[in-house]
């Protein structure tokens, strides 16, 4: 059984995306003074990032069917090396799911069923961690290098200031999936909420609480639990 749609545009924008151009420049002198204390507030956590875990509720929005998809569960990251890994685990609904990337590798399996789909990322390796782990341990010179980025205006976030930021992606095989992406970025430079809009209309909203900055995960958590003997589908 393959793992649900709607974690299926999280994986394939990830994949596609690429980096490329030089970031875009704001008109309005405020608004680029605000962003470059945004994105060098994003650097700071960045350099010194080492580990980072969140509840989440993630609503993916189908606007032919009027539909939402909301999924509910945890989410750890981790600076290994020079790179990163991401675990995300949805609890609800059932069955259980879970996303994995490491090593260049993003693997997709579902509570239960007998098929793992693993999709090779190592080409763009850089761009697709600049996307896993957006607002959450991500430079902001990392972020310009993939979006063209604008400051959004300040809002409260669960009682919190946060300042918003607009994301466009650079890469037009991604703009084909998510035209434009809005973050709000916390005083930690921690991302507590996210929304993917696509050209069609749907979009996917992340809102993350309960974020734990820096405290060891296990190795276990970045490692696929399956139940018995499962097939491997390579994409």
């Amino acid at each position: 059984m393959r793992p649900r749609r709607s974690l299926r545009p999280f994986v394939v924008a990830a994949i596609l995306i690429a980096a490329y151009a030089f970031p875009q420049q704001s008109s309005n002198p405020d608004s680029a003074d605000k962003l470059k204390s945004v994105l060098d507030r994003l650097d700071r956590t960045a350099a010194q990032f080492r580990s980072a875990q969140a509840n989440f509720v993630w609503d993916t929005y189908q606007k032919a069917a009027d539909e939402h998809d909301k999924q509910q569960g945890k989410v750890y990251f981790r600076r290994k090396g020079i790179g990163m890994e991401m675990a995300a685990y949805v609890t609800s609904p059932a069955p259980a799911k879970t996303v994995l990337y490491e090593g260049g590798k993003v693997q997709l399996y579902q509570a239960g069923s007998a098929q793992v789909d693993v999709y090779d990322a190592s080409k763009n390796n850089g761009a697709v961690e600049s996307f896993l782990v957006l607002g959450f341990g991500g430079s902001g010179q990392d972020m310009l290098k993939s979006f063209d980025v604008t400051y959004g205006g300040s809002e409260k976030i669960d009682g919190a200031d946060t300042d918003k930021l607009d994301l466009v992606p650079k890469s037009d095989k991604v703009k084909g999936m998510f035209n434009r992406i809005e973050l709000w970025v916390n005083s930690s430079g921690i991302s507590v909420q996210q929304k993917l809009l696509s050209p069609e209309g749907d979009y996917r909203f992340n809102h993350y609480t309960n974020i734990v900055l820096d405290k060891k995960i296990p190795d276990s958590f970045f490692k696929l639990k399956t139940s018995g003997n499962v097939q491997i589908e390579n994409h």
